[in-house]
């Protein structure tokens, strides 16, 4: 029996002693005639490390099935391999579609880096500042991807103030220390003015989103640069600002065609406030793509479900979101801030929204007029 039991355990033994070991550093540098450290340097991607060599070490170190300790390369490098991002949910459009276009952006760059990503969610800005200040103290990620920029923007200067890395999605006022992707959103604006003055329109109005935010500030100034390039005056009745929601932008129009000489169409700097132009024409019994025209901003996909879809010009958030991941690893790497800015540019959606108009200013606001009397004369 003890015989039996013994040859039992030599049957179990005898594969646990014929594992090949993990694959250490050393065993990819001793195949490479490298130094363990110049290895270690080119696997994290340090830029004192010719590209060729760094290519080399990293196929080796793949085709060896070589898997860095994420403990033991935290204490080498004082870093934990994760980057962090805080969603603040309180925002308009947090829960939108794309976001988890984002995410999946996000994480598949930092995947292809083995990194991970932290995700935290906050309620307001004042939360969003307290969540940062307590993932940096307590090391839960090496850098942070900002999103959705404030031309003053207090998560900047707290990160900047204590040296951590970050990269922002917008820009800001003080760009010291600051990489960047953005999207050029003022480009955007500035062709929808020229492309609606050239189907024939005077009186383009522009609904611009929160003014707190730098994409507000860079879409308006793409706005006024379209106006001058058609050769049309910036009339500031014709702009409404602080339209972040569908009611918002309702109500925004709902003012524009009461003037005098309302507009006959309207760019808007988000597609979820420009929806609300479709409901404002409802209740006057205008049809959006000839009565009024419309070009919105971000490629929202209710606006392709629109009656007519909406004309927008659309962002790639998934693309957006693999090369912040990727700058930001550059970034936390040693590169200068100054070398990673990126701007991309939208792309134009062309559907039934927008078109040449089928009244004249002075037509348009006799409508309204007569309208609105008769919803009066109804309700009374």
């Amino acid at each position: 029996m003890m015989q039996k039991t013994h040859s039992a355990n030599a049957r179990t033994a005898q594969p646990r002693s014929a594992r090949p070991g993990r694959v250490r550093i050393g065993d990819v540098a001793a195949s490479l005639g490298l130094t363990k450290g110049t290895v270690s340097r080119a696997l994290n991607g340090y830029p004192d490390i010719a590209e060729s060599t760094q290519l080399r070490v990293k196929r080796a170190a793949e085709a060896m099935g070589y898997r860095p300790l994420a403990h033991a390369q935290a204490i080498r490098t004082g870093r934990v391999r994760a980057m962090g991002l805080i969603v603040e949910i309180g925002e308009y459009d947090s829960h939108r579609p794309f976001l988890a276009e984002f995410l999946a952006g996000v994480t598949r760059a930092a995947g292809a880096e083995s990194w991970t990503l932290t995700v935290a969610t906050s309620v307001s800005p004042e939360d969003t500042q307290t969540t940062l200040a307590r993932l940096v103290d307590e090391h839960k990620a090496d850098g942070f991807i900002l999103p959705r920029t404030r031309w003053s923007d207090p998560r900047v200067d707290l990160l900047r103030a204590q040296g951590i890395p970050f990269i922002l999605y917008g820009r800001t006022a003080d760009t010291t220390g600051c990489a960047w992707f953005d999207i050029l959103g003022e480009d955007a604006m500035r062709d929808a003015a020229v492309r609606l003055a050239g189907q024939g329109h005077r009186r383009i109005a522009f609904v611009n989103g929160g003014s707190e935010y730098n994409f507000a500030r860079v879409r308006h100034e793409g706005y006024l640069k379209g106006l001058e390039e058609a050769g049309l005056p910036a009339d500031p009745a014709l702009m409404a600002t602080d339209a972040v929601t569908t009611e918002d932008g309702k109500a925004a129009a709902e003012r524009l065609l009461r003037l005098d000489l309302p507009p006959t169409a309207f760019v808007y700097a988000t597609d979820k406030a420009a929806l609300g132009l479709y409901r404002a024409a409802q209740d006057l019994g205008l049809r959006i793509g000839s009565d009024l025209s419309v070009i919105g901003y971000d490629g929202l996909p209710e606006g392709a479900f629109a009656q007519p879809p909406l004309t927008t010009y659309s962002v790639d958030t998934a693309h957006a979101g693999e090369r912040l991941a990727a700058m930001l690893i550059e970034r936390i790497r040693g590169a200068a801030p100054e070398d990673l800015r990126e701007l991309a540019p939208a792309r134009l959606i062309a559907r039934g929204s927008d078109g040449p108009p089928a009244l004249s200013s002075e037509k348009l606001a006799t409508l309204v007029r007569a309208k609105e009397g008769h919803i009066q004369g109804r309700n009374q």
